[in-house]
């Protein structure tokens, strides 16, 4: 992998790991037209833009890391486990699902999923409106909801945020409980990739490697700050539209 095709990928992680259209998704799509062949060295740069990522959404809601939210974390941790229990059981088969053509049918249901969320979304006065509000209840449910991302190309956030809008968030708190869900689920898969894969960091181009993880830091921190501000006028409606186009161009070209 040279400096190039490091900085792309380092963009795309960035950009949609915290969008609900799929980071998975584009890195399978954007590998194989860079030609970037799915190597033991690739996973573990993968492995260090997740952890730019994980750095990021940090960053932004640091006052939210302390034990005195230790409540909303205990929730955050109860909603990572069906994810984590169903994605071990079934690591193997999932393993089977890394296609395009998969990825590019995911795109277009989780679309149209968007898009039927939103026709029947009405703001509520009982919608929860603050993250650290979320109720147990609501937590198990943007869990179960997690556990439909382990198909490429469904998208982990937008997977969660339709979990906590059918459970009764408001779409701000969706997101964020998205965005701070991603944190244990983000460093428990690429730190167990980081065990599986750190031998391959001996031959690695570290010089690409920092690149694409300054890169996809910078731009996970300025994604998660548009995106909670474009959640102040704007619905997900775009996205769901861009899911179906991006869905149909992938099955017409490949």
């Amino acid at each position: 992998m040279d400096i190039f095709q490091a900085i792309i990928i380092g963009i795309i992680e960035g950009f949609t790991e915290f969008l609900p259209i799929s980071s998975t998704g584009h890195m399978i799509v954007a590998s194989k037209f860079l030609g970037v062949a799915e190597t033991d060295l690739t996973k573990a740069y993968e492995v260090i833009i997740q952890f730019a990522a994980i750095l990021a959404v940090m960053l932004i809601y640091r006052e939210k890391i302390t034990f005195k939210k230790i409540g909303l974390w205990m929730k955050l941790l109860f909603a990572f486990l069906p994810l984590a229990i169903v994605g071990f059981i079934f690591k193997d088969q999932i393993k089977t699902l890394f296609n395009v053509q998969t990825v590019a049918w995911m795109f277009i249901i989780g679309g149209l999923v968007f898009l039927i969320v939103e026709y029947f979304y009405k703001e509520q006065e009982y919608h929860v409106k603050d993250v650290e509000k979320v109720s147990w209840t609501q937590a198990w449910w943007v869990g179960f909801a997690q556990i439909f991302s382990l198909v490429p190309g469904t998208s982990r956030a937008g997977a969660t945020i339709v979990g906590g809008l059918l459970s009764g968030m408001d779409r701000k708190t969706s997101a964020e409980f998205s965005f701070l869900l991603a944190i244990p689920v983000m460093a428990a898969v690429s730190g167990y990739d980081l065990l599986k894969h750190y031998q391959d960091f001996a031959d690695a181009n570290w010089g690409a490697f920092l690149i694409g993880f300054l890169v996809a830091f910078v731009v996970a921190y300025a994604t998660i700050k548009l995106f909670l501000a474009f959640l102040q006028r704007f619905t997900f409606v775009a996205f769901g539209i861009y899911r179906i186009i991006f869905g149909v161009i992938l099955l017409m070209i490949v």
